[in-house]
């Protein structure tokens, strides 16, 4: 079984089908038996469109419950192991964000699907 967790800009962009999703994104993706978003994603887009920082997501803030289970895709279990793991990690990159979806990545053991090279040695990356 193949499974993979997608970071929030992946998500955001088989959502809106932008074309910067590489190759290999869209064949993990397209190939997975299970493919996995973070509650955290949920939180990150729709703060990111309170704030004006992400105004193409608007149209799908409100539905992204909806959105992912129309896409096949599966909430990712966040839970306290996650923000334990996440919080006393050895990891020099303090993004909130990014420390939540590798803890994700590692607590369900699945690669991450995510064009940010900031993820490489800490958990196994596709893009």
């Amino acid at each position: 079984m193949t499974a993979f967790l997608l970071d929030t800009h992946a998500w955001a962009w088989s959502l809106s089908g932008d074309g910067r999703l590489s190759a290999a994104a869209l064949n993990a993706i397209d190939g997975a038996d299970t493919v996995l978003v973070s509650p955290i994603s949920f939180f990150e887009i729709a703060q990111k469109v309170r704030l004006g920082k992400w105004p193409e997501m608007e149209p799908f803030a409100a539905n992204l419950g909806d959105l992912l289970s129309q896409q096949g895709g599966t909430q990712a279990n966040f839970d306290a192991t996650v923000c334990i793991t996440a919080g006393l990690m050895e990891w020099s990159h303090r993004d909130p964000f990014d420390r939540l979806l590798a803890a994700t990545a590692r607590r369900h053991n699945v690669s991450l699907v995510s064009a940010d090279s900031v993820f490489d040695g800490v958990v196994d990356r596709v893009w």
